[in-house]
């Protein structure tokens, strides 16, 4: 299915948002089927297909607002077709899709605030480092490389023992501590702990 998604670095799909449609009813449309060129055809979900067009038939879009998979939903912008003129959605509608994008990197930074605090100087280190090796790619990408998998090798040594202690904790609470939701929390764990993530 054809859509546009958001996603962070830290939460993943935990978190992916969209840009969601509402109509005039204030019910969710369902995705739009257009028939391809071959036998097969293809459903699009993009909020820029529901501009009441006939072929083939599409529902006209009253409001759009940002979602997102934890069930967050932001602000509704009323879409204002009266002053769009004679421009297609997709090209009168962006400002709109753009606010969206706004009210879910809000969202985005919520739920960073709400996870669990790095101590000041370790959160100070780990910037100071990520800016060394971005630094030290401009000169030495080879050494850049080598010090990333050095961080990656800190990270399987320093993570394993946590991670096992983690998994003894209810996973809920584990999750909404690092942001994420349970499942990618205890595949997170799983690789840190090295352990089978379906045991």
């Amino acid at each position: 299915m054809n859509d546009e998604t958001w996603t962070s670095d830290e939460f993943g799909a935990s978190h992916q948002g969209r840009v969601g449609v509402l109509l005039a009813d204030g019910s969710t449309p369902k995705p739009v089927y257009f028939d391809g060129a071959s036998s097969t055809g293809h459903y699009v979900a993009h909020w820029s297909v529901y501009d009441g067009g006939t072929w083939p038939e599409r529902p006209r879009a009253a409001v759009l607002r940002a979602e997102c998979v934890c069930g967050w939903a932001g602000a509704a912008h009323t879409v204002d077709w009266t002053g769009f003129g004679d421009l297609p959605f997709r090209e009168a509608g962006t400002e709109d899709a753009d606010r969206c994008m706004d009210d879910w990197d809000g969202h985005i930074a919520d739920v960073a605030r709400r996870t669990i605090p790095l101590p000041p100087e370790l959160e100070t280190l780990l910037e100071s480092v990520s800016a060394a090796i971005e630094n030290l790619a401009g000169d030495a990408p080879v050494a850049a490389v080598k010090a990333a998998r050095q961080l990656e090798i800190i990270a399987q040594r320093t993570g394993h023992w946590p991670a096992n202690q983690a998994r003894a904790q209810e996973p809920e609470q584990v999750a909404a501590a690092l942001g994420l939701n349970v499942d990618q929390t205890r595949s997170l764990l799983a690789r840190f702990g090295r352990w089978s993530p379906y045991s």
